[in-house]
């Protein structure tokens, strides 16, 4: 019977670690899901953007090279210099798109044409009304041009064909000394420029330079804007769904524990009635099976407490109810020696009786208020034991005294079990004077320290062993209640209030152990504290 019994210990938890949170693991995902997306939809048009800037620019480079060919055959004379008005014609001669503008500058950067002004054709829709750009043109301007400035420098560039962000006068400067310069900058009306300058040559001299100006950036730029409008949408309808299920998951199981606490707190429920919340497998499914143990134990709590109050109020009218017979009695008997003596004897009987119970209900009292308030530590059982029994041992004084004697079983093992000391001795010293109550006279209480194990868990086993008539075997169980005082005859009555075993009972509990009693094959009782090793 004894071997059977296991130590139950508080179940873990799953999911206490942060990332191994299921509910951390939703939040993660859920609030990623759509900047993911937005992410993704960014670097995609940003590659695309970048590879249509480079391929703008390796356009207009070709171009500038076939045009500053044409204009050195027939724009430059033997001297060698510019022939202004040669290079006049060849510009309106050249094909230029639309959205393409070709300036011609001597070395000193003198404007001597201008394709915008010197061609024939007018396109009244490309000409819209000239206005003003507005601030936040102007200010988109600025930043990104602080942005290129700053940060161009510590970004990845695609390939050597990046184009810088420069001003025209450095761009200006390079064509003049020989080199193919090409910059993408903002006009002052806040317009995104993509800008190739060549020099114009004869034989080996610069004799002018051609600028070629792409304006149609921002119109692709406000395309690629718009490609990422289905991007944002999507994105946004993940972050609604996701926090639409977050709601549902988290926000409203919640609330429905708040209520439930709020109805337990107003008195209108006595319990936490979820029952689809404590099935769930993460922290909420934890959160609701904690809270609706926690009432359940306060629940029992309370109407324990309500018995106990009960069971006091009852065990305290008896003798009063004795005492005062008693002394109503001895007014009627006064000339009867005999008489009156029997009832004093009874009252004095009921007057111990009273003060054995209230001691053990002050008792109870301290150390359910100290297993709150006090911590417990790691106790040596063996050493333990064996110095509560030793205070037993000093208060024999003849041979008809009962003796208490410690046995230790363990074959030298230290066994530590956590616990606190003061309960702990309230076990042992409870135990060992319910069986010297009921052991004869000049018999041996034998206390004795064994190691067994419970599964994987090495357990401290404590045995109190008496001589006595034993116990009912229909009352093994019934012996740890409340005022429990079922004695057989010839044991002394009035020396146990009831509340021993019961506070035994109560403390082992709460050192996560487990007490049970059984009967002895040799006659007397034996009770049993099993309590967790470390």
């Amino acid at each position: 019977m004894a071997e059977s019994r296991r130590i139950r210990l508080p179940g873990k938890r799953r999911g206490s670690m942060f990332l191994g949170s299921r509910i951390a693991r939703l939040i993660f995902a859920s609030n990623l899901a759509g900047l993911a997306i937005l992410i993704i939809g960014a670097m995609v048009l940003n590659e695309m953007r970048a590879g249509f800037v480079v391929s703008k620019k390796q356009d207009l480079v070709a171009q500038a090279q076939i045009f500053t060919s044409l204009l050195g055959e027939d724009a430059t004379t033997p001297e060698p210099s510019l022939d202004v008005d040669a290079a006049r014609q060849t510009i309106v001669r050249l094909n230029l798109p639309e959205r393409v503008r070709a300036r011609i500058y001597t070395p000193d950067e003198e404007l001597v044409g201008d394709s915008f002004y010197l061609s024939e054709r007018v396109d009244i829709d490309a000409l819209p009304p000239i206005k003003e750009p507005s601030r936040i043109a102007r200010i988109g301007a600025a930043l990104s041009e602080w942005a290129g400035r700053v940060f161009g420098p510590i970004m990845p560039r695609r390939s050597s064909e990046a184009i810088r962000t420069q001003s025209f006068e450095e761009e200006f400067d390079s064509a003049v000394l020989g080199d193919v310069a090409a910059s993408q900058r903002f006009s002052d009306r806040g317009q995104r420029i993509i800008s190739v300058s060549m020099p114009i040559q004869r034989v080996s001299a610069v004799v002018g330079v051609l600028t070629l100006e792409a304006s149609d950036i921002d119109e692709i730029i406000r395309a690629e804007r718009a490609a990422l409008v289905p991007f944002i949408g999507v994105a946004v309808l993940v972050a609604f769904i996701t926090s639409f299920l977050l709601t549902l998951g988290i926000a409203r199981p919640l609330r429905r524990l708040s209520l439930a606490a709020d109805r337990i707190r107003s008195g209108a429920s006595d319990r936490i009635d979820i029952p689809a919340l404590t099935k769930r497998k993460d922290e909420i499914g934890n959160l609701a099976s904690s809270m609706q143990g926690m009432t359940e134990a306060l629940l029992e709590r309370i109407e324990a407490n309500e018995q106990f109050a009960a069971d006091v109020a009852h065990e305290l009218k008896n003798p009063l109810t004795s005492i005062r017979s008693a002394v109503e009695t001895a007014e009627r008997v006064t000339e009867d020696p005999v008489a009156s003596q029997r009832l004093r004897n009874v009252i004095a009987s009921d007057v111990k009786r009273l003060d054995r119970l209230i001691t053990d209900i002050s008792n109870a009292s301290r150390i359910e208020a100290e297993m709150t308030r006090v911590p417990t530590e790691q106790i040596d059982i063996a050493r333990f034991a064996r110095d509560v029994v030793r205070t037993y041992e000093a208060m024999v004084d003849g041979p008809e005294d009962i003796t208490v004697s410690f046995e230790d079983a363990t074959m030298g093992a230290r066994l530590l079990v956590r616990a606190r000391e003061g309960p702990l001795g309230q076990v042992l010293r409870n135990l060992i004077d319910n069986a010297k109550s009921f052991s004869p006279p000049g018999a041996n209480v034998q206390v004795t320290l064994e190691q067994t194990n419970s599964g994987p868990q090495t357990v401290a086993r404590v045995r109190v062993e008496d001589t006595g008539p034993g116990i009912p075997p229909d009352k093994l169980e019934e012996i740890f209640n409340r005022f429990y005082t079922d004695r057989p005859k010839g044991t002394a009555f009035g020396n146990n209030s009831g509340l021993g075993l019961s506070i035994v009972k109560q403390i082992i509990a709460t050192h996560r152990g487990e007490v049970y009693a059984e009967n002895r094959e040799e006659g007397g009782a034996r009770f049993i504290v099993d309590l967790p090793a470390i």
